[in-house]
């Protein structure tokens, strides 16, 4: 990737980070001013229903943005994946910075909300994050030296399995808190297993010369 173009990205992704983070702060302020911990506190339907139109606006404001500095699908996905990661990361840095939160990468925390509510540990999330950063970045520079990523049927539906798998490990915890109790146990097997057939996947489509 272009080294301005990368800058200005990363940038992108940094503050929007720290709007996301600033959100958190406000909504923690009125609802757990004590501290954020579980069981979560509900709130009411309308705040509810702008908190999740603002989980998916975020998801299309990252596509957005990604339609906007690449052509093509691949290129836009490269772009998108690598937002998300830099988005998630410095959140998280930031919440730690203005909330002194998490308290280590082992804090559970309630991830997302659609289609029901997703929970796991923060290093979790953060790994995630790594992999998209990494993969996004590979698939761009492959992109701007036309040698474009083309997977196979077969390489999508082991990369969406393979996705699919992460994101059910993050809805089993979930289960607990739409029961109003504490999630104890995440499902790191599935988790794990999920991410290194992706990246299986993956490492073997960007290693293919055409």
């Amino acid at each position: 990737m272009h080294p301005i173009r990368l800058f200005w990205l990363t940038i992108w992704g940094v503050c929007f980070g720290y709007i996301e983070a600033s959100v958190v702060v406000y909504l923690r302020l009125v609802y757990y001013p004590g501290g954020f911990s579980f069981p979560v506190v509900f709130i009411e339907p309308a705040t509810a229903a702008v908190e999740l139109i603002r989980e998916a606006v975020t998801i299309l404001f990252l596509w957005a943005t990604s339609s906007l500095a690449f052509p093509g699908f691949m290129g836009r996905l490269g772009c998108f994946m690598f937002l998300f990661g830099v988005w998630d990361i410095f959140y998280y840095l930031f919440l730690k910075i203005f909330l002194g939160w998490p308290e280590s990468i082992f804090t559970w925390d309630l991830l997302f909300l659609l289609p029901f509510p997703w929970a796991g540990p923060v290093w979790a999330p953060v790994v995630v994050s790594v992999g998209l950063i990494w993969a996004g970045l590979a698939v761009i520079a492959r992109e701007e030296r036309g040698i474009p990523v083309r997977p196979g049927k077969g390489a999508w539906v082991l990369v969406i399995a393979g996705g699919f798998a992460v994101i059910v490990s993050f809805l089993i915890p979930g289960l607990a808190v739409i029961k109003s109790a504490v999630p104890s146990h995440f499902p790191w097997y599935l988790f794990w297993a999920g991410l290194l057939t992706g990246v299986a996947v993956f490492v073997r489509e960007i290693g293919k010369k055409e």
